[in-house]
């Protein structure tokens, strides 16, 4: 087993990974930048590296400096967490160059699977059902139009490096299409450094579900259920669960998934803890979507649901251990919910709030986890993803676990910056959330609804607009999109140009 472990990320999976590594008796590194010195991870760690600047290609994305503060401190292996380099087969590959395990599947795994539409073609080898779609990515818009009319509207433009919502595109009519294609390989080209575009045929009123596997060194592979991540803005995940209650009421579909997801993983060669994603009409049918190649933000939920603790046995797993059960050991208890908390004010148009945190009060109690990375006095950076925390709660059934969401979510208050607290409040009280009546367009349609939720339309729009323009482009030069850095400016500046 490894004596030391340097942890590449930041903020709450940092403190995750600690408390884990600190239960094995293995000593934790953090890495921090200039933003960070004050950070709860660094405090937290046996001990801590300073990486750079705050901007991310000068800390939290360099890998040169990673490396360096590895050997420097004397850690055996490296943990990505999720978001940053997690996902990077370049920085998986110069790990193990570097004499260091990397707590992951292989840099050969992460390159196929990054790969939209190569990661198509694994799960279609491996006998996943794909949603149509073209083959590889499609050099013009006249080319996304001829599959388009042969598929029928609507349809979904996708950056073929993509990930996190960007680069993606929905185009209801063909007169749409070609400014569509256009603005979606802009943004694809600014994030990912590749500006390629797929086309997929868009299942109306598809429900998001996804499905945990592990797999060891020893060609061993499980999946451990599925996540239901239906309730979404602008394509990323607000509010996780297990199990899904589409799945739940169709005979044989867990095992359906699960078989799907294991085969598009082992086609990959894949080890480690990696998540299968899927979308699914309201009758059960189900289509590969992408493969998420590492730990998931919502990977609290599956380990609620079983009782495992997923960062150990990614640890385990890389030290070479075999996994210490088989499918059949698995079972699922009860169920569970995950609410992101994120420092951004959804009455107005979801702006970003950074800021210090003058009073933070944390729900507990039974059944109450929080993986937070903040704490009272802290200054909440504008250089990152503004996810502060993740509230998560388990109980013997998933009414019962929403009723312990709402009781958490009222003892939770952080004051001093605006969160969204409250917009899970509206969600979990809204009688088609706790009927399971969801789909990746249910947040979009209930926050249209409530009068009182509809926020007045800003003062001098277009002076706003351009001075969040302004800021974009400046965040661009100094924070790499491809980690998200960007997602808040980003969000502001086109919510308020809708």
């Amino acid at each position: 087993m490894f004596a030391k472990v340097l942890i590449a990320n930041r903020g709450e999976i940092a403190l995750r990974i600690i408390r884990t590594l600190r239960e094995m008796g293995i000593r934790s590194v953090a890495v921090y930048s200039d933003a960070d010195r004050a950070a709860l991870h660094v405090r937290k760690a046996d001990e801590a590296a300073h990486l750079g600047a705050s901007p991310s290609s000068e800390s939290y994305l360099n890998i040169d400096r990673i490396l360096d503060a590895a050997r420097r401190h004397g850690a055996n292996a490296i943990h990505p967490g999720y978001g940053f380099l997690s996902e990077n087969a370049r920085f998986a590959q110069a790990c193990e160059d570097a004499g260091f395990t990397f707590i992951g599947p292989s840099a050969r795994s992460i390159a196929l699977m990054g790969s939209k539409t190569e990661a198509r073609r694994i799960a279609r080898a491996g006998g996943a059902p794909i949603v149509p779609g073209t083959e590889t990515g499609v050099a013009t818009s006249g080319d996304a139009l001829a599959f388009a009319r042969e598929a029928g509207f609507p349809v979904m433009l996708k950056a073929v490096a993509g990930g996190g919502g960007k680069g993606m595109r929905r185009v209801d009519r063909q007169e749409d299409l070609t400014p569509a294609f256009d603005a979606a390989s802009s943004e694809a080209l600014r994030a990912f450094g590749d500006g390629r575009i797929y086309v997929e045929k868009l299942i109306e009123n598809a429900r998001h579900i996804e499905i945990q596997v592990l797999g060891d060194h020893h060609g061993n592979l499980v999946h451990l259920g599925e996540r239901e991540c239906s309730v979404q803005r602008r394509h990323q995940k607000v509010i996780e669960e297990s199990p899904s209650t589409l799945v739940a009421r169709i005979p044989g579909m867990r095992e359906r998934l699960g078989n799907a997801a294991i085969r598009a993983a082992r086609a990959a060669g894949y080890y480690n803890a990696g998540t299968v994603e899927f979308l699914a009409d309201q009758s059960g049918n189900f289509y590969f979507l992408e493969m998420n190649t590492r730990l998931q933000v919502e990977h609290p939920v599956t380990e609620l649901v079983t009782g495992l603790d997923l960062v150990r046995l990614q640890i385990e797993i890389a030290a070479g251990e075999r996994l210490p059960f088989t499918q059949d050991e698995i079972v699922l208890r009860g169920g569970a919910l995950e609410c992101r908390i994120y420092a951004e004010d959804p009455a107005n148009y979801f702006f970003p709030s950074p800021g210090r945190i003058v009073q933070l009060s944390e729900p507990s109690g039974p059944g109450v986890r929080l993986d937070s990375g903040i704490y009272s006095g802290w200054t909440v950076p504008l250089d990152y993803d503004p996810m502060l925390a993740k509230l998560i709660v388990w109980s013997d059934t998933r009414q019962h676990a929403i009723e312990r969401m709402l009781r958490a979510l009222g003892e939770y208050h952080v004051g001093g910056i605006k969160t969204n607290i409250t917009l899970f409040r509206l969600i979990l009280s809204d009688p088609a959330f706790r009927a399971g009546d969801l789909h990746t367009g249910y947040l979009d349609e209930l926050l249209k609804t409530p009068l009182e939720w509809n926020p007045p339309a800003p003062p001098e729009l277009a002076e706003i607009a351009a001075l969040v323009a302004d800021l974009q482009e400046t965040a661009e030069k100094t924070l790499p999109a491809a980690n998200g850095n960007s997602r808040w400016l980003a969000s502001g500046r086109e919510d308020l140009l809708r």
